[in-house]
């Protein structure tokens, strides 16, 4: 279509015109009207879901939401009656639907009175964003996995608490994966029913059944896992890579508070593998002690994995590298244990910690091994480290979050607790004795474990992961995520990419914040962030999705004047033939 012509006296009309109607149509496309939704334990399910009037139920929430719509979750303890499901679906990473908890705010979802559902949450969506909340306490039956994720793809659970479930904390299944987990914790899981047996079944996190070609890694960074009656972090029958980075696994194979060992649980803080096509997972920057069984455990895998800069202490075995290989390669057949694998499919270890060098199925297994403990002859000694003294070590009979530092509060940008525990001491022997590996390091070489030396820490001015992408800063040299600047963050996408420029996830903050980019340790892209959060002088409204649907409604405002100003002009301007 021509544009009119205008006369030389009011062509700039002319061209502002066009350029109006122009960024009209691009703010329009770009910023689709999405509702916020409220959930409170003193709400409504008739109510419209608004803040002033907000719904009594995350179910309720569930099936009214569309892409790109938020719901807020005040604090409280919710007690629902069946498990909850999640189907519907974001487009995107910029249109994800968020169930966030209300800022400053902590939402329990209790499943201890439910009488129906195989899990607590059901996610069957994708680009979904959880955040801030606890699901806990699976009923006596049937037993339930507190969140499962299947047959989705690239959602993201973020600061999420799962605890004292009949089955794993986390499970995803199936799928083409590209999910995210940040900064969550799974512990006190146990399953004594199990069909396979007593304690068999419930690990922290699990990733499981994504066959060869179904999609992207997932990214577990920054969780932690302990006391669960299997293992920590299990990723058995996944044959599509996963990255597990900067997380703890501890206790792992006991109940009860670390009091009791149930019958068929494993006891591993990391099992890695069991694929039976040879794909790689890449394991890296994280810690594991006094775990039952194994530390770290490839678990029969037909290919090997990449270990880089791991530190385990006082575990029943620290490394257990055992290969397998199956007659029928893409599942079922006889396996064969104890191979030594060769060429490209050989494990990859490289600056790893093992106190002490307690290992097995790595010296005459065909395993790329080099500086590590043992290989450099390196007999690790409490002197080497900073504490290696935490109320975790043993069992107690009760729950220690409140007296274990390394259960203690996270930092402001989500990452695990700045403590002593297993950080190296001034002239340990660790110290700049590794190879390059391509993680941040110090000095004239890397450390060896997962805390380089002399890292500068971050400071507890970050924040969390924002609206926008699942990316973050640059990893830390001390193996944790990159924290938002010195303004105190900002950005609710990723931060810039070095942790000197404040780098990493932006605060999660109460008004809407500046978008920004950011890469995930040079993996996952951070993306624009949209609105944090609902503003402190927020107010009630209709969550419809009409004119002024969003709390923070700015956007309709803007849409509107620039449509007056195009008017405007169209009015003003002369038409000449």
């Amino acid at each position: 279509m021509k544009c009119a012509t205008y006369s030389s006296k009011t062509g700039w009309k002319h061209s502002l015109l066009c350029c109006l109607v122009v960024a009209v149509g691009a703010f329009a496309a770009n910023n689709a009207f999405a509702a916020e939704y409220y959930v409170s334990t003193t709400g409504n399910d008739s109510n419209p879901g608004s803040q002033a009037s907000p719904f009594a139920s995350l179910s309720k929430a569930a099936s009214t939401v569309a892409a790109g719509d938020t719901v807020y979750i005040h604090g409280g303890t919710y007690y629902p009656g069946s498990g909850i499901t999640f189907s519907t679906s974001g487009t995107s990473d910029t249109n994800r639907i968020k169930y966030w908890a209300y800022p400053g705010e902590v939402p329990v979802f209790d499943f201890s009175k439910a009488t129906s559902g195989s899990n607590m949450f059901s996610v069957n969506g994708s680009w979904l964003h959880f955040k801030g909340i606890e699901v806990c306490n699976s009923p006596s039956t049937p037993p339930m996995s507190a969140i499962t994720i299947s047959n989705a793809s690239d959602d993201i659970m973020e600061l999420m608490n799962t605890h004292h479930a009949q089955g794993t904390g986390i499970f995803i299944s199936h799928g083409s994966g590209g999910h995210l987990l940040l900064n969550c914790d799974s512990h006190d899981n146990y399953d004594p029913n199990s069909a396979q047996g007593d304690g068999q079944n419930a690990d922290g996190f699990g990733v499981h059944y994504q066959a060869p070609g179904d999609g992207t890694s997932t990214i577990i960074r920054g969780c932690r896992a302990w006391w669960n009656s299997d293992d920590g972090y299990d990723f058995i029958n996944q044959e599509v890579p996963v990255t597990i980075e900067n997380s703890w696994a501890f206790g792992d194979g006991y109940t009860y508070y670390g009091t009791s060992k149930p019958g068929a649980g494993n006891g591993n803080g990391f099992k890695i593998g069991s694929s039976k096509t040879g794909i790689r997972h890449l394991v890296q920057n994280n810690v594991a002690w006094g775990n039952r069984a194994t530390g770290f455990y490839a678990n029969h895998s037909s290919g090997g994995n990449t270990w880089y800069n791991n530190t385990s202490f006082q575990n029943g075995t620290q490394f257990d590298m055992l290969a397998s290989t199956w007659s029928a390669p893409n599942g079922g057949g006889t396996r064969t244990d104890g191979v030594t694998l060769t060429g490209a499919k050989a494990h990859i270890m490289r600056n790893n910690i093992a106190f002490p060098n307690k290992n097995a199925y790595i010296v005459g297994y065909g395993v790329d091994s080099q500086f590590n403990t043992w290989d450099l002859n390196i007999t690790p000694a409490a002197k080497d480290f900073l504490s290696i003294t935490d109320s975790t070590i043993g069992g107690t009979g009760q729950a220690i979050e409140t007296t274990s530092l390394a259960l203690g509060s996270r930092r402001a940008d989500g990452s695990v607790p700045n403590v002593d525990f297993m950080r190296l001491a001034a002239g340990s022997a660790m110290i700049d004795k590794g190879t390059d590996v391509k993680l941040p390091f110090v000095g004239a070489a890397p450390d060896l474990g997962a805390f380089e030396f002399g890292a500068a820490v971050p400071s507890d001015d970050g924040g969390t992961l924002g609206t926008g992408g699942s990316g973050g800063g640059t990893v830390e040299s001390d193996g944790s995520p990159g924290v938002g600047g010195a303004s105190g963050g900002g950005a609710s996408g990723g931060g810039g990419a070095a942790a000197s420029s404040g780098g990493g996830p932006g605060t999660s903050g109460t008004s809407t914040n500046p978008a920004g980019t950011g890469d995930a340790d040079g993996a996952t892209s951070g993306t624009s962030g949209s609105t944090d959060a609902p503003g402190a002088a927020s107010s009630g409204g209709c969550s419809c999705r009409m004119a002024g649907v969003e709390t923070a409604s700015y956007r309709s405002f803007a849409l509107l004047g620039l449509l007056i100003v195009a008017l405007r002009l169209r009015r003003q301007a002369p038409r000449t033939n």
